[in-house]
């Protein structure tokens, strides 16, 4: 739970929080595991335009046992296995932000936010699903359209995102480039199918991608030079770097902007090779569910890097903050 501590002081983690209970419409879930995504750390920093309501609950994912089924619920009983969308496509209003959310024993949720979790998938797995495998497959594929034998630039590949973004492409049947900060980083990532991994600490990446597929042009061969897709969503100094990495016709995909949302621009190379910037914004119902079958068929791996008890939540929360973490972090009440 996060309290505020005097006005412009940032919020603290605390444990004491009053039982849910469950109103018209509503459940009750027994939460077996959440998933951290950098999101909450934003949410402790506050973030421009949203007001969060203190005390607030973080978790935007989660996924348990209904113990607790309120009036007008049908279709749900007590005891199902449900993983809890975090978006409030009826009412308004996201877990973990301006709903409380699944960092806790017990979590209330709408009834129409549940999606019921297949008996071969674990609460740890469908936890990790919703904020960065939903974004991932909406990006890739709902948005993105990756296809059969494009070259994709992915950064940040060692994320809760990164890693879904690897295998979906190499799923599509694309050659993939995955850049990280660690040599221990750069290994899961081959593990996971990349064709070739980019220190980005120790190498410019735009430079790796010139010597694997040669430099954009505008004329002659080189307009099939560099790759078809870059997949940036951190944002930051890495913007401009991205858009000279496409070939003529080529596509940068986002979903965020972890390290700066308002980076250097240079609309040349945009008109120039003819790009296009597709946003991507969360998930919807449909994109989680495809996710999860694709996870239930065994087709999609969830990276899990470690799981940590709730009253170690705020070590969880800073080790995401730090980015040393390699896919996932759940905390399991």
């Amino acid at each position: 739970m996060l309290r505020e501590q005097g006005r412009a002081a940032r919020p603290v983690l605390e444990t004491a929080f009053p039982d849910p209970e469950a109103g018209d419409g509503d459940v009750i879930v027994q939460v077996h595991a959440t998933s951290l995504n950098y999101h909450d750390v934003f949410t402790t920093r506050g973030m421009p335009g949203i007001k969060i309501v203190m005390p607030a609950i973080l978790g935007l994912d989660c996924a348990g046992d209904i113990v607790n089924v309120g009036p007008g619920v049908d279709g749900w009983r007590c005891g199902d296995r449900v993983l809890v969308d975090p978006r409030n496509r009826l009412e308004g209003g996201l877990m973990g932000e301006t709903i409380h959310g699944g960092l806790a024993e017990l979590c209330r949720a709408r009834a129409h936010q549940l999606i019921r979790i297949p008996e071969n998938v674990s609460y740890v797995e469908a936890a990790a699903l919703p904020c960065a495998y939903g974004s991932a497959l909406r990006m890739m594929y709902t948005i993105g359209g990756i296809s059969k034998g494009e070259r994709v630039l992915i950064l940040g590949a060692s994320g809760g995102v990164g890693v879904c973004c690897v295998q979906l492409a190499k799923l599509a049947g694309a050659t993939v480039i995955a850049c990280a900060g660690s040599p221990e980083k750069l290994a899961r990532l081959k593990q996971l199918g990349a064709d070739h991994t980019v220190n980005y600490i120790q190498s410019d990446f735009v430079q790796e991608v010139y010597a694997c597929y040669g430099k954009p042009a505008r004329r002659g061969p080189g307009t099939n030079q560099g790759v078809d897709v870059v997949v940036n969503y951190t944002g930051g100094d890495t913007w401009v770097k991205s858009l000279r990495c496409l070939r003529v016709g080529g596509r940068l995909l986002t979903c965020g902007a972890t390290a700066g949302y308002d980076p250097a621009e240079d609309i040349r190379f945009i008109w120039t090779f003819e790009l296009k910037i597709l946003g991507s914004n969360s998930w919807d119902r449909e994109d989680l569910i495809q996710v999860l079958k694709l996870v239930e068929s065994g087709a999609l791996k969830v990276i899990v890097d470690r799981t940590f008890p709730l009253e170690d939540a705020a070590e969880a929360l800073r080790q995401i903050e730090n980015r040393d973490v390699f896919g996932k972090l759940v905390v399991t009440p």
